[in-house]
């Protein structure tokens, strides 16, 4: 191992134990995170929430659950849930847009301010 090689290695260790400024850029990142992170939560949530409803109308429909819990004809039942879980992942998307695009245009003169900032130095 050459001289350059074992400098690049001994900085690349000694900044993992140095402190970090805390600079703007790394406000920025968080603000951008700030104005995503709960729309991406209710994306998550919600899209997982109609997965499970519209699977739970699929095995009313394909199997002898509604049998077994007390339903004779678990068909209508079934279809009906799964209809309902289906629109939920459909609405699922436009809703997150829509909360996105709320957070954003509420953190928009904030997050340009920051990042004009940053750029003219």
């Amino acid at each position: 191992m050459n001289k350059n090689d074992q400098e690049f290695l001994v900085q690349k260790i000694r900044t993992q134990y140095t402190e970090k400024e805390h600079t703007g850029l790394d406000s920025l990142k968080q603000l951008d995170k700030k104005v995503k992170k709960p729309a991406n939560v209710f994306a998550y949530l919600f899209g997982s929430i109609s997965a499970i409803i519209m699977g739970s109308g699929m095995s009313l429909v394909m199997t002898d659950i509604g049998q077994t819990v007390g339903i004779e004809n678990a068909m209508v039942p079934g279809i009906i849930i799964g209809i309902v879980g289906m629109i939920m992942a459909i609405v699922n998307y436009p809703v997150y847009n829509r909360i996105l695009g709320a957070r954003r245009k509420k953190y928009a003169d904030e997050i340009i301010a920051l990042s004009d900032r940053i750029i003219k130095g």
